[in-house]
């Protein structure tokens, strides 16, 4: 069987729709007919080439088979096909009973196979290192395609590197000893045959063809033909983007006054914004706090701050919608900008790297360096209790307390005095506070279980191993606090990747897919109870594949076979597995021939801003029903947020955030604060900026294409006009269509149109369906005036999709740039695969991560039909503030908002839990 009919093998268990013909029997029996069409055509094959991709566009055959007639009336638009399968939305996409259960399995299936078809291309098509490896990738080395290559010169730790030495130096370079036994500070022998992968300083890669970035500057015809001249770092103006297309309009501007409310946190401030009925404001704040682990443009609080530069508001429109002329902001960091070397092969010149390039100051590993730091100076900034070295330390002795701040000495910048003491310590805010002494507790309630056993069992084996003494069995006793504080930031790294991967990103995307899919990322298809059938897959995945030398199996079967064991613990479980040796430790590690890192991409998906309202909705854990008073987000801000955090208590900011709705990611709904941000440090005459508008800037600078030929280079299928944006499932005269309608007027108006030239191509990414060049007119007779779909900038293009699937928090362009690189980084990290054991973790630390804390729990009842582990949040919040026992004692994920209703099937209704029916926030 070849790879493309295992996988749609897979995907043969599928069906469609949530809106039913008449006769439910009738639509069945046409969609058992297309089912078996569609196995007679056989299975989609895996593209050759990247413009003949499968853009989540399926067949007409399988459309009715997996979603009846509802997913073929869509199948024409741009979007992918599987959201309208059954039972991918909630219970009006189910079939009725009378049809049982098999054509909402066909669906799910049919969602999950289309979902691993767009992995494989992604990975086949969307690797980008600027690190100097790119060439190989494309060429091979020594017989060996590069998507199978395993080691890279350009990885190895420079000769002034201080463990240059330790590595091998001018030799073979291979991490062994202290250096692989738990994360380093600097993030190098996460990948022992690899030192420097990943470690701060490295280049951001990218996940577009090069000379498709920066394109404004016009790196070749198709760009130049693509947009004109009609592009620039200020063109169009961001600060009038920001004002006509991202501003939350206001009933009552007076009570709001741009998101500063009314003095004394007034529970009369109201700032109006558009809400996520699924989705809480701790969301909103946890996904801060990742980015603070993943990457970073700046060096210590700020860009490059010998540079200042403009940042739009040049004209009058914008002048008049009340943007500022004299803003002014620091350029951004360029790590090289001089013209890139080019290569051959097979008849094509290529780019060996990016216009310019630019670098990730932080750890490119999920470490939780946001917490324990990413070089020397950050982990300076860590407090460690004198006391018992393996803990945080506290303002109290009891394991709770808050955070100390930062001291006159420590290594801060200005704008950082009187902050809670963090590695990251920019941008900070009441939520990151809020998020930092939750996992300091975390941290330290683990440091405290393994001394408690330690007391307990002191002789006993713990698990733990060094590899330069590999058969010495270290007791409980023996380790000692530094160990102990680094096993416990393994535990803690490992506690938020599972936190992000089954309970953030289930609830951001919610919908039985999904739910599905990230739980297959982590547990796997077969779930925890696959036992010796996920083992054999897994020998199989690492001992077989993983070695390969052939392409396909170095990527496209890995990535299949992968699903079922899942990604977390490849490799880690091999018979005689030995942690001195190099190819066990590093045995179930995959980077598909690209040295990991997180390209400029996967940064501007996460501009999220429009998710935070203007006011917090405080709320008194005593009587959680009230809200006490509503706080300005910008009152929380650096050295405020430390006061506010203790005196208001951390168990009142918890229900605080977690019974607030968050606000939709569509236009017109960032919050006004942040486009009047007061910053001291700027060298401008407003000390102001529009953070809405410098999102714009910052992408801009960075070279990320925009938003259509983003979507052709993720293999997503262009828009050919800015109607294209509104959501065709909405009835012609309803409400929202209007909204859209104006919408769209706004977008033509601040982007504009053109006579357009069909001589003109302008993409290599995709073709028309007939096999011809995409051109100028996309579709459109040659001559017409057409809008100007190409030049909208990505953050703009992904607000206006108005048609996603069933409950995503986020757009369907941004989702697809998740598929790839939310599996990379799990695929990439070896203390997520095969150095997840006990001689890494402890055995303590294995069962902790496992069981979401000291023993399993499970979860009440069957939620969405699914037996499921207490989330491992939840006990890190009930670990960390007991308090919020009652609280949550019905919350299933806690980013849902707590005092909502969830319903059956992923209902996304907003209506009060029993016990939650006076709070104000259901009158609304």
């Amino acid at each position: 069987m070849t790879r493309s009919r295992w996988i749609a093998a897979f995907a043969a268990l599928s069906a469609c729709a949530p809106l039913f013909a008449a006769d439910p029997k009738k639509e069945e029996a046409d969609a058992l007919k297309s089912c078996a069409e569609a196995v007679l055509k056989g299975f989609r094959k895996i593209a050759d080439n990247r413009d003949l991709r499968f853009e989540g566009k399926v067949s007409e055959a399988n459309a009715l088979c997996r979603g009846g007639y509802r997913a073929l009336q869509f199948r024409n638009t741009p979007w992918v096909d599987w959201s309208n399968y059954w039972g991918t939305a909630d219970s009006s996409s189910i079939p009725p009973l009378l049809l049982k259960n098999a054509p909402t399995q066909r669906g799910i299936l049919g969602a999950l196979a289309d979902l691993e078809y767009q992995r494989i291309e992604l990975i086949k098509f969307n690797l980008f290192d600027n690190n100097g490896t790119y060439a190989e990738y494309v060429q091979g080395r020594d017989g060996v395609g590069g998507p199978a290559l395993k080691r890279w010169d350009a990885m190895r730790l420079p000769p002034d590197h201080p463990s240059y030495q330790d590595v091998g130096g001018a030799g073979s370079q291979v991490c062994q000893g202290g250096l692989i036994r738990f994360r380093n500070i600097t993030g190098i022998c996460n990948d022992v045959f690899n030192p420097a992968m990943g470690s701060a300083g490295q280049l951001f890669a990218r996940n577009m063809e090069f000379d498709t970035t920066f394109p404004d500057t016009g790196q070749n015809e198709l760009v130049r033909n693509r947009h004109g001249d009609r592009l620039g770092l200020l063109k169009p103006d961001p600060q009038l983007i920001s004002r006509k297309l991202f501003t939350r309009s206001q009933s009552n501007p007076g009570a709001c006054r741009a998101g500063q409310g009314i003095s004394n946190d007034s529970t009369g401030s109201n700032c109006d914004y558009q809400k996520a009925p699924f989705f809480n404001v701790l969301a909103a704040y946890w996904i801060q706090f990742m980015t603070h682990d993943w990457f970073s443009h700046m060096s210590e609080g700020h860009n490059d701050d010998a540079q200042w530069m403009e940042v739009g508001c040049a004209t009058d429109a914008a002048q008049s919608l009340g943007c500022r002329p004299g803003d002014r902001i620091d350029r951004g960091y360029v790590a090289q900008d001089s013209a890139p070397a080019t290569f051959a092969f097979n008849d094509r010149q290529y780019l060996s790297r990016a216009p310019k390039t630019f670098r990730n100051t932080n750890t490119a590993w999920w470490d939780a360096s946001q917490l324990y730091g990413y070089d020397s100076i950050s982990r300076r900034r860590v407090k460690r209790d004198p006391h018992d070295p393996a803990k945080f330390l506290l303002t109290s002795t009891d394991g709770k307390g808050t955070l100390p701040t930062f001291a006159a000495d420590d290594p801060v910048v200005p704008q950082w005095q009187g902050q809670e003491a963090a590695a990251f310590a920019d941008n900070w805010t009441i939520g990151i506070s809020f998020l930092h002494n939750v996992f300091a507790r975390e941290h330290n309630a683990f440091a405290g279980a393994f001394e408690k056993q330690a007391q307990k069992t002191p002789d006993a084996d713990c698990g733990l191993r060094n590899p330069a003494d590999p058969r010495r069995v270290i007791r409980y006793r023996d380790v000692t606090p530094d160990e102990l504080f680094e096993v416990a930031r393994l535990v803690v790294a490992a506690g938020i990747a599972k936190i992000h991967t089954i309970e953030w990103t289930p609830q951001l995307l919610y919908d039985e897919p999904l739910y599905k899919a990230m739980n297959a990322n982590w547990n796997g298809l077969l779930g925890p109870e696959g036992g010796d059938v996920a083992k054999v897959l897994s020998d199989i995945v690492t001992k077989n594949f993983g070695k390969s030398t052939d392409v396909a199996k170095a990527t496209q079967w890995y990535s299949v076979f992968a699903s079922g064991p899942g990604i977390f613990g490849l490799g880690s479980k091999i018979t005689g597995y030995d942690v001195s040796k190099p190819e066990h430790v590093n045995g179930g590690v995959n980077h598909f021939g690209s040295p990991f890192n997180f390209p400029e991409e996967f940064v501007t998906v996460y501009r999220l801003h429009p998710l935070l309202p203007d006011l917090i909705e405080y709320r008194d854990l005593a009587d959680p029903n009230k809200i006490a008073a509503k706080v300005p987000i910008v009152s929380t801000f650096e050295s405020r947020a430390t006061p506010a955090m203790r005196s208001r208590g951390i168990q009142n900011w918890a229900v605080s955030l977690g019974r607030q709705r968050l606000g939709l990611l569509t236009l017109n709904n960032h919050p006004q604060f942040l486009q009047n941000l007061a910053i001291p440090r700027l060298q401008s005459q407003t000390g102001q900026i529009d953070l809405a508008a410098l999102d714009l800037i910052r992408d801009r600078e960075h070279g990320v294409p925009r938003f259509n030929e983003f979507r052709r280079q993720y293999g997503l299928r262009q828009l050919t006009s800015f109607d294209d944006f509104m959501d065709q499932h909405l009835p012609a005269e309803s409400p929202a269509r209007k909204t859209q309608q104006e919408m769209v007027a706004n977008l033509r108006e601040i982007y504009g149109t053109h006579v357009c030239d069909a001589s003109k191509a302008i993409t290599g990414a995709q073709r028309n369906p007939d096999g011809t060049p995409i051109n100028d007119c996309l579709g459109h007779p040659n001559g017409a005036t057409v809008d100007n779909i190409e030049d909208v900038d990505t953050v703009v293009g992904w607000l206006a999709e108005q048609t996603r699937p069933h409950g995503f928090a986020i757009s369907e362009t941004q989702f697809v740039v998740f598929i790839l690189n939310a599996s990379r980084r799990l695929f990439s990290d070896r203390f997520f695969t095969s150095s997840f054991r006990p001689e890494f973790y402890t055995t303590m630390g294995v069962n902790w991560v496992n069981n979401n804390g000291p023993v399993a729990m499970v979860e009440k009842g069957s939620p969405n039909g699914h037996v499921q582990p207490v989330s491992p949040f939840k006990r890190v919040l009930l670990r960390a503030i007991p308090e919020l026992q009652t609280e949550l004692a019905g919350v299933v994920n806690v980013f849902d908002p707590w005092a909502r209703d969830r319903g059956q099937y992923y209902s996304l209704q907003w209506k009060p839990r029993a016990g939650a029916e006076s709070d104000p926030a259901f009158k609304q």
